[in-house]
């Protein structure tokens, strides 16, 4: 394990998590705070001491050396890095908020970082606005990993950041395009920088203020559901801003790497590609279909009012945004069915939303079809390809590893959670734990969108932010720093 380049890394991590604190508190006072009186300053000013101390006494403790980085360094940079994120970026609610538990103030700085969107708080109007800036600016940040952010501007990694990014991002490093990956890193980013000041601008012209437009547009492109009021989306009362909403999660749920292509002028992509037309088709179709039970059950009066809220409700969720504009919990529960499988089928790689990757369920499927034929036809053999490429059998074993890896853990967590629960009725059990590992927000019954994760135990609190770390790191950062053999000295 080489730690020089681990503590350099995370002492990086740290630098950027300080300057993101102390940009919020500055917004926050822009935005009108009384810095004493809503102990802003006080606990900002601790929390961003302590994360830049944390940052000089790692790049103190990363002794001289060989920067190359391998596996086991770029796993437990991303896994350390993140958990180290989460427990700085909790001090703020920790320190700002009056009676405000550790359990609280973790679960909702990892649901942030991680892009989740579940809450534990109400009252949201009541913080002050440096913390509120922070909790959306968590997102922005998480959208495309803290990691991913620094990769683009440590040259001296190498080779590394091509692991880095690959781990981080659950795309293929090799689809850049760039012979070097921080220059292919640093156009994502640069992207990533221009959606999220269009955004601004088209959310501010359809009548937010400054403060809302930012801080919501921190949270859209990131797909992370976080809103400066209790009632979400809802609180505008705004189609047209609904429909802005929708243009950019869909934006924030597809492939960053795609648009760069199609903004090269490389149009076609956009229809050939099999994991954009699966999931854009699936938008569509979804959409359709839960209009049609919303109008014709009469819980929406129009059509045209039903279709908004269905594609909203729909691009939501299928995006792991998490933002509301209705109580779908309410809705007959055959919507239920089609918004429940949208949640674990999520976005497209490369992007910033949640779930299992459209990808991985095209090749899923097209690996079980090929093997249900081998049934009858056993000597057979026939290619999966995607995008007219043949899917190596290396690929595909590692789809199928990580399916069953996530089938396990979902299914041991829900024993987990309805031990720890044991009022928590099946299906809010079920909801919970799928809503918190692919990183959605709000979900059925007890944790609808009219309700928060306040009501469960620290104990709980702590193990569902787990999850979401999991879930937003596709498990292996994670599950790998409790393995005693990745910390030997020996690659």
């Amino acid at each position: 394990m080489n730690y020089a380049v681990i503590f350099k890394l995370l002492s990086v991590i740290m630098t950027a998590i300080g300057f993101a604190l102390s940009v919020s508190l500055g917004a926050g006072y822009l935005a009108g705070d009384h810095l004493i009186e809503a102990q802003a300053l006080h606990g900002f000013g601790i929390s961003i001491c302590i994360a830049f101390g944390l940052a000089v006494a790692l790049y103190i403790l990363g002794p001289r050396g060989n920067f190359k980085m391998l596996r086991k360094e770029a796993l437990c940079v991303i896994g350390l890095g993140w958990i180290l994120s989460c427990m700085t970026g909790a001090l703020p609610y920790f320190l700002v908020i009056p009676g405000c538990s550790l359990a609280d103030a973790f679960f909702e700085s990892v649901s942030g970082l991680t892009t989740t969107g579940a809450t534990v708080f109400t009252e949201l109007e009541q913080f002050p606005r440096s913390l509120m800036f922070w909790r959306q600016i968590s997102q922005w940040i998480g959208g495309l990993g803290v990691v991913v952010f620094f990769v683009a501007i440590l040259s001296f990694l190498g080779v590394g950041a091509k692991i880095l990014y690959s781990r981080e991002s659950s795309a293929e490093s090799t689809e850049l395009g760039s012979s070097r990956v921080q220059s292919g890193v640093l156009q994502i980013l640069y992207l990533y920088l221009a959606i999220s000041i269009v955004c601004t601008l088209a959310y501010h012209v359809c009548g937010m203020s400054w403060f809302d437009a930012i801080c919501h547009m921190f949270t859209t492109i990131a797909t992370g559901g976080f809103s400066t009021y209790s009632n979400s989306i809802a609180a505008f009362n705004n189609p047209l801003i609904e429909w802005m909403f929708i243009l950019f999660m869909i934006l924030g749920g597809t492939s960053f790497l795609l648009i760069l292509r199609s903004l090269r002028g490389q149009w076609k992509d956009i229809f050939t590609n099999t994991e954009i037309r699966v999931f854009y088709a699936t938008l569509v179709i979804s959409t359709i279909i839960i209009m049609l039970f919303l109008f014709f059950n009469g819980i929406v009066d129009t059509p045209l009012d039903a279709l908004r809220a269905s594609a909203f409700q729909v691009v939501s969720i299928a995006t792991t945004s998490g933002f509301t504009t209705a109580d779908f919990d309410a809705w007959v529960p055959a919507t239920h069915v089609f918004l429940f499988v949208l949640m674990v089928i999520g976005g497209s790689s490369g992007s910033t939303a949640g779930g299992v990757k459209v990808i991985r369920v095209v090749i899923g499927i097209k690996i079980c079809l090929v093997n249900i034929e081998k049934a009858f036809r056993s000597h057979i053999v026939r290619p999966i390809k995607v995008n007219d490429r043949n899917i190596s059998t290396t690929a595909q074993e590692n789809i199928i590893i990580y399916i069953v890896l996530i089938t396990i853990i979902i299914y041991v967590s829900k024993c987990i959670v309805a031990l720890l629960e044991n009022n928590l009725s099946l299906e809010g059990t079920y909801s919970t734990v799928i809503s918190c590992f692919y990183n959605i927000g709000p979900g059925f019954s007890e944790i609808g969108p009219t309700h928060t994760y306040a009501f469960f135990h620290d104990s709980t609190k702590y193990y569902l932010s787990l999850l979401m770390i999991m879930g937003r790191l596709e498990l292996y950062a994670i599950l790998v720093l409790f393995i005693p053999s990745f910390w030997r000295r020996f690659s």
